[in-house]
């Protein structure tokens, strides 16, 4: 193979590796410094193949070499935090999971924790982590990173709790955050007998893939929003039946509840 062909590929892998950590520090304090590695990357990798094919500086070309190979390791260091983020956002990737490792079932849990609180018609908003990360939402509220359970998400929403007047959000089996808060709906045909819980949990739902729950504290009638639609009057059976569903395989119609699409 000609080795000009050889040098193009070398380029243009180093380049892709670039790609890649650009993607995990983009929007962060270390993205335009990385654009600066970059040119220091084209032009030593440039000055290495110049000196050592054209002018025959071969000790020249092996230091500025080594200079490549240290500037490679400034990278990860001087990157290390954002690279941990990206690498930490790959490993919750939800293909991988499924491939790595078998998912906790927490869908009984949350279920049994959502009609407690709606027998006892204590007021509820949870929403469950799809897709699109709510990292946003988490760092408004309060960080928690704890077990689902019962016993927390009735000691959260207890009245005399500061983190009641808000949401909490669920990724995979842990409650990441208590307190968040959530964009209200605008859509103007949104029933007006909707209170503000409905609203939030109706507005996150058109922002995000998540699935929000609600409980009444009227009613202790439970809800589910998703895609900016309110599937009210829900069941224990039709709820697990639609986390299921949603979170699962393919997605279904529930059976039975009372499905509203901009309306009450």
């Amino acid at each position: 193979m000609n080795e000009y062909v050889i040098y193009a590929i070398e380029i243009i892998l180093i380049y892709l590796f670039l790609i890649v950590v650009y993607r995990f520090v983009k929007g962060s304090t270390g993205d335009s410094a990385l654009r600066g590695v970059a040119i220091l990357f084209t032009i030593l990798l440039l000055s290495v193949y110049f000196v050592a094919d054209y002018v025959g500086l071969y000790r020249i070309a092996k230091l500025l070499e080594k200079i490549v190979d240290y500037l490679f390791i400034g990278v990860i260091v001087v990157f290390q935090p954002e690279l941990r983020r990206g690498l930490t956002r790959l490993g919750q990737n939800r293909a991988f999971g499924r491939l790595l490792t078998r998912r906790e079932d927490v869908i009984p849990r949350i279920v049994a924790s959502v009609f407690r609180l709606s027998r006892a018609k204590t007021g509820a908003l949870i929403a469950i982590e799809r897709g699109v990360g709510l990292r946003n939402y988490v760092e408004r509220g309060t960080e928690l990173d704890a077990v689902f359970s019962a016993e927390l998400i009735d000691s959260i929403f207890f009245h005399g709790n500061p983190l009641h007047d808000g949401a909490i959000i669920v990724r995979g089996s842990r409650v990441v955050a208590a307190a968040c808060l959530f964009p209200l709906t605008e859509n103007p045909d949104i029933g007006k007998r909707l209170g503000t819980r409905h609203r939030a949990g109706i507005g996150l739902s058109e922002e995000t893939d998540a699935l929000v729950i609600i409980v009444s504290e009227e009613t202790g009638r439970v809800s589910l929003a998703e895609r900016g639609e309110l599937i009210q009057d829900l069941n224990r059976e039709q709820l697990e039946r639609l986390l299921r569903q949603k979170l699962g395989a393919e997605t279904v119609p529930a059976q039975g509840g009372a499905a509203i699409a901009g309306q009450t």
